[in-house]
């Protein structure tokens, strides 16, 4: 692909200002197309043209944008094939990863939020002992979700379809508008979200792509005034500055940022059905996504065979071309990217980490790779341990006692998604009530769509997937009357 893609801005497809960059294919090297870079000029009149909209679009009936988004997961599910091998290019996907997982799940996310959902719950009638009204006045309620208006998306590059839609499609649901700024790394996939939109009849103005490679970019959209809500996925870091610019206009925000999950192992677990969720650090995403059981925390008897069976698994599963039907570990998204996970593990051995695996570049001519990478022996106090490294590396902690493995879990500043592993489900839900965690998953890595998702401490603010993101992307509005 060597087209020069233009930003979406107002429903028309616009020249950036600043010319265009190259995206690059982590795994080979070449490059993928030209992508655009916009002025904060531009990104001011994509937030113009959103807030142009929001009024036509708030009021259109909810059925009315619900077909829009049906249409827009039939053309996307329709186009499986380019998009996922596009998606590929970008991300260094593997094929089932960028079929199922990103282009599949964008799909499925569009459909899910074709499906209208009450928006007013009357509440029981209150007696007021006295108001305005007299003594005893009888008073009724209704609960409204009106729709926040202009939502900033600024997307995040290990996913560039199905975090997008996460965000997209629930807040038009809800009546927003939106503009995406995605991630520069792999921003082509976002661009063909927009022209499926688009082609379903979404509205101009209604969803607008404007991205770049600088900072500027982003900043413009999150600070104009014209934007409402910024929902943002990415570093706690990043979080963290964009925070503070919404809080000087009191915006409101959705955070998904940084994780570092802890598995707790106990030594009645299922040792098979541990190391196949733990060993997903390695396969899914290379390890680039904020959801992995990077931190392990094994109970002393069945620490060394977890160990042993963690660096087995590390060491058999390929990695490589992720075009190829048995690659299983896929590159890393940049060569930046990959010198800084290189740097976290030779930090770890230096702290006195012992590398059990991994550690090694793969002697592969071209591509961003790290092999997968495992440090046992560690200590709480290490950096490895406490900071979220996002790659294909699995660091090992033993504990004795159940106390001692929840304080070690929860001894951190993050708090997305923790793991518990044990025979005893009973223990396992009470360890699970005690982690300070967003989610805990149960002898399972697996998700439930309809599920909150969304993290304490540092990893986030705010709750969306499901109908948690219809109401992420609206304001709640009380209608009382005297009854």
């Amino acid at each position: 692909m060597t087209e020069r893609q233009r930003l979406f801005v107002g429903g028309a497809w616009v020249e950036p200002d600043d010319g265009h960059y190259q995206v690059t294919d982590p795994a080979t090297e070449g490059i993928v197309g030209w992508a655009p870079e916009a002025s904060r000029e531009q990104v001011r009149a994509a937030c113009a043209a959103a807030r142009e909209a929001f009024g036509p679009w708030s009021r259109t009936p909810p059925e009315e944008r619900a077909e829009v988004l049906a249409r827009t997961a039939d053309l996307i599910r329709g186009r499986l094939g380019p998009y996922a091998e596009l998606a590929q290019a970008e991300s260094g996907a593997t094929t089932g990863t960028a079929r199922g997982m990103q282009v599949g799940v964008a799909a499925a996310r569009f459909r899910r939020y074709a499906r209208v959902e009450p928006v007013e719950q009357p509440l029981p009638p209150q007696i007021n002992e006295a108001g305005p009204f007299g003594p005893a006045t009888v008073m009724g309620a209704l609960a409204v979700r009106q729709p926040v208006g202009v939502v900033a998306c600024v997307t995040s590059y290990n996913n560039p379809w199905a975090n997008p839609a996460g965000k997209v499609a629930p807040a038009l649901a809800m009546g927003n508008t939106v503009v995406v700024k995605p991630a520069p790394q792999d921003p082509l996939s976002v661009y063909r979200m927009a022209e499926a939109l688009q082609e379903a009849g979404a509205p101009p103005g209604v969803v607008n792509v404007v991205g770049g490679t600088r900072p500027e970019v982003g900043e413009a959209a999150v600070d104009c005034p014209d934007v409402d809500m910024v929902s943002f996925t990415g570093s706690t870091a990043v979080g963290q500055r964009i925070a503070e610019v919404c809080g000087r206009s009191m915006k409101r925000q959705l955070m998904e940022l940084g994780g570092k999950g802890a598995a707790l192992v106990f030594d009645d677990a299922d040792l098979d059905a541990a190391v196949a969720g733990i060993g997903t650090t390695f396969s899914f995403y290379s390890g680039q996504i904020c959801t992995a059981p990077t931190r392990v925390l094994a109970q002393r008897g069945m620490y060394d065979r977890l160990v042993d069976r963690l660096a087995a698994y590390a060491r058999h599963v390929k990695v490589g071309d992720p075009r190829e039907r048995d690659t299983v570990v896929g590159p890393l998204i940049s060569a930046a990217h990959r010198d800084r996970v290189e740097a976290y593990v030779e930090l770890g051995r230096k702290e006195g980490a012992r590398l059990v695996t991994g550690g090694e570049r793969p002697p592969h001519d071209r591509g961003f790779y790290v092999a997968p990478t495992l440090l046992a022996d560690c200590t709480p106090d290490m950096r490895v341990v406490r900071e979220e490294i996002f790659g294909p590396v699995v660091v090992v902690v033993p504990f004795d006692a159940e106390e001692e493995g929840i304080d070690l879990a929860n001894a951190s500043d993050y708090g997305l998604i923790d793991y518990v592993w044990s025979g005893d489900v009973a223990r396992a839900f009470r360890v699970a009530r005690r982690l300070r965690a967003g989610g805990v998953g149960v002898n399972t890595v697996g998700r439930n769509m309809e599920a909150p998702f969304g993290g304490f401490k540092k990893s986030g603010v705010g709750r969306d997937v499901g109908s948690y993101a219809l109401h992420a992307y609206s304001e709640l509005q009380a209608i009382v009357w005297p009854g």
